[in-house]
């Protein structure tokens, strides 16, 4: 059983290094030609409107940590799909710009449990405590939400 816990704000971004020799994509149907970094054969999914887009991006360089799709995205190997939580800092400095702003991904963090009417206690606690420290973390509660003027830390991880 899944339970939604609180919004996850990410972005698109790239190098300005990439954009300048391959472009930026204005639309969800522009990912399909650009070189994609990402953690698996996922897809991206975007918001145009109230209407949820799903693209099927396609790229040589995958990583299964996100901080590594952000260095690699400095790098210029091609455009990421992050959570600000990642990308605050690189777009603070400029090594990453945001890109396709008019399409921002949808995003969510989750609590995943077994099924059943009655979870036990420790885990009705821990899902408590989670979306406590969501609400007033600035990684995840402010950055990118809408008119919010939070700062991002840079993750540990």
């Amino acid at each position: 059983m899944a339970k939604r816990i609180g919004p996850i704000y990410g972005k698109l971004v790239a190098s300005p290094g990439y954009i300048a020799a391959h472009g930026s994509p204005e639309t969800p149907g522009d990912v399909a030609g650009h070189e994609a970094l990402m953690q698996g054969t996922e897809s991206w999914q975007f918001m145009d409107g109230d209407s949820t887009v799903t693209v099927q991006p396609q790229g040589r360089f995958k990583a299964d940590n996100g901080n590594a799709l952000a260095v690699a995205a400095v790098a210029g190997l091609g455009i990421a799909c992050l959570p600000d939580c990642i990308t605050q800092g690189y777009v603070a400095t400029g090594a990453l710009v945001p890109i396709m702003t008019g399409y921002p991904p949808p995003g969510a963090v989750y609590v995943i449990r077994p099924p059943g009417q009655h979870p036990p206690r420790k885990i009705r606690v821990l899902t408590e405590l989670l979306i406590e420290m969501l609400k007033h973390d600035p990684r995840f509660a402010e950055v990118g939400r809408p008119g919010s003027k939070g700062q991002a830390l840079m993750p540990v991880m």
